[in-house]
């Protein structure tokens, strides 16, 4: 069974729900910060408070890396912690020349074991060509993200078409052994729908629910019956002031946004 066709029964027995695990030390309750690995003690918890409510685990590599040296092993603790079945998702944000891509890819698909990774198109084909190579992985290519910043590029009229519609519509012409997906901002409904309209079966990556004020009913009206993860990280992750209440949050925010995603 190929990753897509094990994503979407996952998604039939869960729902659309991906949690982001963006773990941050001063963010955490105390007595996690008292333990002898307290990342990976908290990601641990949150994993098994929302893994029966969710279809896949998206780690953003920054919250990592600012750790310094032990960064990786706080990644690859982090996914063998993960259920079987669950998609892993590298939110690296990767594009580079195309030695560089290689060894990008190389380190998220062979060494970690990710299933998918998130990469930005802006150096063009060659710089995620190395991405592409990767038989049954996912691939999801930045278009239109969350962020207020979103429109100082990826809006830009050229050609008479914005610059994200010029990216997605490039890049399904594109050859690939991967699955070819996209970002797209839940900030973005609009955009969203239109998007579908030309892309309509690619799966797309919608973060920005919950804290960036994504709202759930809007983005499932604009997606359809699509294939997509729904992003929620911080409105998940942060909200107990001790391990108990951490997983009983945890539980309840996952339990909320399954029932929505379903």
């Amino acid at each position: 069974m190929n990753v897509m066709e094990t994503l979407k029964q996952e998604q039939e027995k869960t729902s659309l729900l991906c949690v982001g695990l963006d773990t941050e030390l001063h963010k955490i309750p105390d007595e996690f910060r008292e333990s002898g690995n307290p990342i990976i003690h908290f990601n641990e918890t949150i994993i098994r408070a929302t893994q029966e409510y969710c279809s896949s685990y998206k780690i953003n590599f920054a919250f990592y890396e600012q750790y310094g040296e032990k960064a990786f092993s706080l990644i690859k603790d982090t996914i063998a912690l993960l259920p079987k079945g669950k998609l892993s998702i590298a939110d690296a944000k990767r594009g580079d020349i195309g030695n560089t891509s290689g060894a990008y890819a190389r380190a998220v698909f062979e060494d970690m074991g990710f299933d998918a990774i998130t990469v930005s198109p802006y150096m063009g084909y060659d710089s995620l060509s190395p991405f592409l190579e990767y038989s049954d992985k996912f691939v999801f290519i930045l278009a239109l993200t969350s962020n207020i910043g979103s429109s100082d590029f990826q809006r830009l009229i050229c050609d008479g078409k914005p610059l994200y519609r010029h990216v997605i519509e490039t890049a399904l012409s594109w050859q690939s052994q991967a699955h070819i997906g996209f970002v797209v901002g839940a900030t973005h409904p609009d955009e969203l729908a239109e998007i579908r309209t030309y892309a309509p079966d690619n799966c797309l990556l919608i973060p920005g629910v919950g804290t960036q004020g994504g709202n759930v009913s809007q983005v499932l009206q604009a997606n359809g019956s699509a294939p997509a993860l729904i992003n929620v990280s911080r409105d998940i992750l942060y909200g107990g002031v001790n391990s108990e209440t951490t997983f009983s949050h945890a539980l309840n925010k996952a339990q909320y946004y399954a029932g929505l995603l379903r």
